[in-house]
């Protein structure tokens, strides 16, 4: 049961990372944000080289960095866009939904094959996701879900999460024709080029404000690097929809973070949503 251990640190360290990104993006935009994020964790994968087998590479690997790559540079940017433009609380529990969509793309993808349990854990999250703003179930039945729908940054990390049902199966495909942290260190170099050029284009931050504000920037590194490494490490082990799963629990840890450290309010009914969303994904993994 070693992929228990690697998942629930990889939902650990994502979490963290979801609140040093909030807190970047108080003074950087999403594009800068973004690529920061991924080259601030080479300094930490690269020296792995020197330590680990290079893998045999072949056709499939390659295919897989450029899909898996592309889709997570979009995603990555409408991700930080969705934290920076909502609260962390009502934002990141829609990354719940992924492993509702992985019903759907894993069979296709990867082959794997969940039983009926998982319609239970689909409504669980439907419901969860009502939840997270029931204070708001007076101006009608549907409102609660209509206040989502008008939010955009839960429209967007809806959409995110979408991407990511493809991308974890991508991931998966990646690590079988390498190795994890060779996936890992090679996704990771891939997103720091593609998203370089959006940088440049449209964040105009300089040298000094970046040294000025390493603070954020560094540690979001850090915990991106090791959500890679644990991540990767996990889905090498046992189904992708198990570890994706557990990694959403880091949902539950967000919603806290919010509320310890930026004082986002109604946080009594939005955790008790995202704790019954997380225990749909939970059914999604049972069956």
């Amino acid at each position: 049961m070693i992929y228990l251990g690697f998942a629930f640190l990889t939902a650990l360290f994502e979490s963290l990372k979801d609140l040093t990104g909030k807190l970047g993006l108080g003074h950087f935009n999403e594009y800068f944000i973004s690529w920061a994020l991924t080259v601030a964790a080479l300094p930490i994968l690269l020296p792995f080289l020197f330590f680990i087998e290079i893998p045999e590479l072949n056709g499939t690997f390659y295919k897989a960095l450029l899909a898996g790559g592309s889709l997570n540079a979009v995603s990555l940017l409408l991700y930080m866009r969705a934290i920076r433009i909502s609260d962390l609380s009502v934002t990141i529990p829609m990354i719940t939904f992924t492993p509702l969509f992985l019903l759907l793309t894993s069979p296709f993808m990867v082959g794997e094959y969940p039983s009926t349990l998982g319609v239970f854990g689909v409504l669980l999250i439907v419901f969860g996701s009502y939840m997270l703003n029931i204070n708001q179930r007076g101006e009608g039945f549907w409102a609660p879900f209509k206040a989502l729908v008008k939010d955009p940054g839960p429209r967007l990390m809806l959409l995110v999460a979408f991407i990511w049902s493809f991308t974890a199966n991508i991931d998966k495909i990646g690590v079988q024709n390498s190795s994890p942290v060779f996936w890992s260190i090679a996704i990771t170099c891939f997103l720091a080029a593609a998203l370089f050029l959006p940088m440049l284009i449209y964040s105009k931050q300089t040298p000094r404000q970046v040294l000025k504000q390493s603070k954020y920037l560094i540690p979001l590194g850090i915990f991106n690097a090791l959500t890679l490494l644990t991540q990767m490490a996990a889905i090498n082990f046992v189904l992708v929809a198990y570890v994706i799963s557990i990694k959403r629990g880091s949902a539950i840890l967000s919603v806290c973070w919010g509320y310890l450290f930026l004082n986002e309010k109604g946080i009594r009914e939005r955790l008790v949503g995202v704790i019954i969303m997380v225990a749909g994904v939970f059914l999604i993994t049972l069956s």
